[in-house]
């Protein structure tokens, strides 16, 4: 699968999970949903990272995870990692659970590939 089907795969994925139409994500980051439905079809080989950036921030998914389903390098972090501090918090948020699912989704789709 390529780069681009894996990222597209994922955006429509947590975008659907997170309830949300194309217009509702697109517009906030500042694109059109016809380019948001292009990134979901995989039709865009090489998304921007300031788009990518944005989207990350409309669905609550990390940066850097759209970056490497985008084929771009990025470097590895260590430490806990935003998953592990948000688990070990109290009380998780909807906003939150849904942010912890949208993570999963992008992981499940990284390991389905490796």
């Amino acid at each position: 699968m390529t780069d681009a089907k894996k990222l597209g795969e994922t955006l429509r994925a947590v975008r659907e999970l997170a309830g949300k139409s194309l217009k509702a994500v697109a517009d906030p980051a500042e694109i059109s949903p016809a380019y948001l439905l292009k990134l979901e079809k995989g039709q865009v080989t090489a998304p921007s990272p300031h788009v990518l950036h944005r989207l990350a921030n409309q669905l609550g998914v990390d940066y850097l995870d759209l970056m490497r389903l985008a084929g771009y390098v990025v470097p590895e972090t260590t430490g806990v990692g935003l998953i592990s501090q948000a688990l070990s918090s109290q009380g998780l948020t909807e906003e939150e659970e849904r942010a912890v699912a949208a993570y999963l989704t992008i992981y499940r789709s990284q390991r389905g590939s490796a």
